[in-house]
């Protein structure tokens, strides 16, 4: 997989692209990930890559010409999704990572200022991301969570493939609690179900443990879910034990 980022800021990206599962990815020839800086593409002796907004207002704009000579460029004439980066955007989540994680290429622009001109979203940009009902100061960040969190999906990423299906809100449940060694430490003891070497039912407290999980700290999360019998037995019998109705 090919990512191309397009941002002001491309030094922001060498350390957490460097390192970690991000890093060895690249190494591993998994996937390529190609930084544009998009004052390189402007044509004036001071690189202005902003200006004034039309009609005043706090803030200054990202300029249309270096951002589309910069989309141009990168694309070359092939055809890739352009994703900005914005606080307008569709919420960023599991699903979404692992629908992007199966284009070939992304082209990722990171917006700055107060935003862009409006005719780099209606004729460059296909799709709009945003990572939480928040304002950061530019794309870069969010671009960078979205390279994580696609990245894993990639085959070859993980050391164990199928980790990426277990994670929190891949069933649409966070995940069940997670244990090592020491068995006990500070008078805290691994559960005993853990130690037995029965699958089953390690595999079922596991279940228990992500659906009383995700009842205390998303409850909104299983309002979208379609539960087994079994499951609802389950919440009811969680819910009774904590004292809900």
């Amino acid at each position: 997989m090919r990512i191309d980022v397009l941002t002001l800021f491309p030094e922001m990206f060498n350390g957490p692209l460097q390192t970690s599962i991000v890093g060895r990815a690249q190494t591993a020839q998994i996937i390529e990930v190609h930084l544009w800086d998009i004052r390189d593409f402007t044509e004036d002796k001071h690189r202005q890559v902003d200006d004034y907004p039309f009609g005043g207002g706090a803030g200054m704009v990202m300029k249309p010409e270096p951002v589309f000579a910069a989309v141009r460029h990168v694309l070359g004439g092939d055809d890739a999704p352009v994703v900005l980066m914005t606080p307008q955007g569709e919420t960023f989540d599991h699903a979404l990572a692992e629908e992007l994680s199966q284009e070939d290429r992304l082209i990722l622009l990171c917006g700055h200022y107060e935003g862009i001109d409006e005719r780099i979203r209606q004729s460059l940009v296909t799709r709009e991301i945003s990572i939480g009902d928040y304002v950061l100061t530019g794309g870069e960040l969010p671009a960078m969570v979205v390279i994580d969190a696609v990245v894993r999906f990639l085959p070859g990423v993980l050391g164990e493939a199928s980790a990426v299906h277990t994670d929190s809100f891949a069933q649409g449940l966070l995940e069940y609690p997670h244990y090592t060694r020491p068995r006990v430490y500070e008078d805290m003891e691994v559960p005993e179900v853990l130690l037995s070497g029965d699958h089953q039912r390690i595999a079922d407290w596991r279940h228990c443990e992500a659906l009383r999980r995700t009842l205390l700290r998303r409850p909104d999360l299983l309002d979208k879910l379609a539960l087994a019998p079994r499951d609802i037995e389950i919440l009811k019998a969680i819910r009774a034990e904590l004292g809900q109705s």
